[in-house]
């Protein structure tokens, strides 16, 4: 079953401000997210409301699975925690 892809506006803003390489990474995973939206990689948020994250390379996608659609929430870079001292 293949699902329909929605792009919430915040996340397409996220994309537009990727570098071509990192666009091509995080289009080719959501791409990748419309046949198999729960892949083994991919991690249910806790206290989200059905909200999932796959990672690939250093970008994050987190989306909700609905009935044959994604709507994909963010996406970007992860950000680098530096440990506090």
């Amino acid at each position: 079953m293949t699902y329909q892809v929605r792009l919430a506006p915040a996340a397409v803003r996220q994309l537009r401000k990727l570098d071509p390489p990192g666009h091509r990474r995080v289009q080719a995973a959501i791409d990748l997210l419309t046949e198999e939206p729960r892949p083994p990689r991919a991690r249910q948020l806790v206290g989200g409301a059905g909200e999932w994250r796959v990672r690939t390379g250093d970008f994050r996608i987190v989306y909700d699975v609905g009935d044959r659609e994604l709507l994909v929430r963010a996406s970007g870079d992860r950000p680098i925690r530096r440990p506090r001292r």
